[in-house]
């Protein structure tokens, strides 16, 4: 029986009473599998609302971990939605440091949820004013702002944030709202508040950040802005208009790092050509910044396919903004070819990646049952208009010295 999160304030609030604290500090270990038998032995010693409230709270700190780390998320406190919807830590961090390099060290946080990117420019020294109309969600980012030891630097406001005077701040950050009721929102008109909205906010201020879907169609971003792509550990997380930086300039980040490409002037699409030895993955940020040919160009490379953001090399060179694979075969699309090519070779664990194909990995693996000891990466995609199948594995790290670039 799964028990429905704190909905109200008022709940919330017993969470942070003394017998809450020491409630959901004995749930740090809690198996969420256990929890009927959990939450009845609980249930004789305290409140049925409260011990409701710490397993629903204990769940959301375990999930956070991921997020946050261990020893925040096990301090802080979340709201269902808010965990999913916070920014990732390490890339919250990276942003304060962005602003805190622009000389900001004042920030008006609109929209600021449960917190996330209010405590990192907090950790900076930066004062900061986070404000969200919605009542609970107000109170967790208090919560955490004293959870934290930061109270002093984070002043939490409930408010209307289109109503908000931010005159007095260096710098404005607005995350607008990018879920409704059915779901992700993908027209940035349908943000809450809407982009049109916090694009006027930013340019009222010195400095400004607005957060928005990764999707964004590049033509949405406005000519004031600098648009800035961002990825961790290889994942696109979010992308981010900076005002007050460097107006129509493109940059793909990549943490940790951290690394950037950026150009004002992005290069035409580079030629398509036939697959080289080696095979470059550019990170998702570069393919999202649309910085594929500034990669290309570095790694003296060519498209496989015009419309396919893989590159293709003869020689192998050192690169933080893509990952290559040596390949060994260029095959046209078949998986009775496929099958007995990867069964001669003692495949068992195998790879699928796919770009321009319409096979799902999971589909190919259980049609072509690879068993073996030895391992390979299969890429489903398209060379030169034709449906293939590209075979390898990870390249080696070249050694420093000639044929490398420079990160």
């Amino acid at each position: 029986m799964a028990h429905n999160e704190p909905v109200t304030p008022e709940d919330f609030a017993a969470l942070l009473t003394p017998e809450g604290r020491a409630l959901l500090d004995s749930l740090r270990a809690y198996d969420p599998a256990q929890e009927l038998a959990v939450a009845t032995r609980l249930r004789r010693e305290h409140p049925a609302a409260l011990v409701s409230a710490a397993l629903g709270q204990a769940r959301l700190r375990q999930r956070a971990v991921a997020k946050f780390g261990a020893e925040d998320a096990y301090r802080m406190y979340f709201t269902p939605g808010g965990g999913e919807m916070a920014t990732r830590a390490s890339v919250a961090s990276y942003r304060a440091g962005r602003l805190a390099a622009l000389g900001v060290r004042s920030v008006a946080d609109l929209c600021c949820g449960i917190g996330g990117d209010a405590l990192a420019l907090a950790r900076l020294g930066i004062r900061v004013l986070a404000v969200d109309r919605d009542p609970l969600t107000v109170a967790v980012a208090r919560a955490n702002a004293e959870a934290l030891g930061l109270a002093d630097l984070i002043e939490v406001r409930e408010a209307d944030v289109t109503e908000v005077d931010t005159s007095a701040y260096d710098a404005v950050f607005i995350d607008p709202a990018r879920r409704g009721g059915r779901g992700r929102v993908f027209d940035p008109e349908g943000y809450s508040p809407p982009l049109s909205w916090a694009v006027r906010a930013a340019l009222t201020a010195r400095h400004a950040a607005i957060k928005i879907a990764p999707g964004i169609p590049h033509e949405a971003v406005p000519k004031e802005a600098e648009a800035e792509w961002i990825s961790d550990t290889g994942d696109v997380k979010e992308a981010v208009l900076w005002f007050g930086t460097a107006p129509g300039t493109v940059r793909a980040t990549l943490l940790p790092g951290p690394r950037s490409l950026e150009t004002a002037d992005p290069l035409p699409d580079p030629e398509a050509g036939p697959v080289g030895r080696y095979l470059y993955e550019p990170d998702g940020a570069v393919i999202r910044a649309h910085l594929v040919a500034e990669v290309a160009e570095r790694l003296d490379g060519r498209l496989i396919d015009p419309t396919i953001a893989y590159v293709t090399a003869d020689e192998l060179r050192a690169t933080p903004y893509a990952t290559a694979y040596e390949i060994t075969d260029v095959l046209p699309f078949g998986l009775k070819k496929l099958k007995a090519l990867l069964r001669e070779r003692g495949v068992g664990i195998l790879t699928v990646k796919k770009r321009g194909s319409a096979i799902e990995p999971e589909e190919l693996r259980k049609k072509v049952k690879p068993q073996g000891p030895n391992s390979a990466t299969v890429f489903l995609t398209r060379v030169a208009g034709a449906p293939s199948m590209l075979i390898g594995s990870p390249a080696a790290e070249p050694a420093a010295g000639p044929g490398t670039t420079a990160p």
